[in-house]
């Protein structure tokens, strides 16, 4: 699915501004299954209150690392309850298909925030697959913001 930016609705919280605070800087991303629209809420907390029983948003913070940052974003492969093993492959598989679109949603929606502070565009993007399974609890790099950068097109 490609990104469209029309179906990304953008909420900050109070505590942060479209360009500040880097830190603390949280990010929940939920959608819809029957629109495909996005809902970005960006706070000094996560919005608890947007997670689904699924638990199929992604979630995600800038995390200092010396004197530059590292996005931490986390993913929760096995949901809530008892999740049956073909069902984690299925929802591990979803996630690493949606998540550069998701990524894109996060970087498009906060574009303000990115354009004050360009150098975050170049540091490490890192997912958590959070899980309870040893072969689905892991840590990835996955790039920067600046390969998810939306390009609106000039048509």
């Amino acid at each position: 699915m490609d990104f469209n930016p029309q179906k990304l609705s953008v909420n900050f919280k109070e505590g942060v501004t479209p360009t500040a605070p880097i830190k603390p800087r949280r990010y929940t991303l939920t959608h819809s299954d029957y629109t495909a629209e996005l809902f970005l809420t960006i706070g000094p907390k996560y919005d608890f209150s947007k997670l689904s029983r699924m638990r199929d948003e992604v979630l995600g913070e800038w995390a200092p690392t010396g004197r530059s940052y590292n996005y931490w974003a986390y993913v929760f492969v096995d949901g809530e309850g008892p999740f049956h093993k073909d069902i984690v492959t299925l929802r591990d598989y979803v996630f690493r298909r949606e998540l550069p679109l998701a990524l894109q949603a996060i970087r498009y929606g906060d574009r303000e925030f990115f354009a004050a502070h360009p150098e975050l565009d170049d540091v490490p993007i890192i997912v958590y697959f959070v899980s309870v399974s040893p072969r689905f609890n892991r840590k990835e790099y996955w790039g920067t913001f600046a390969e998810y950068q939306y390009m609106e097109s000039k048509s």
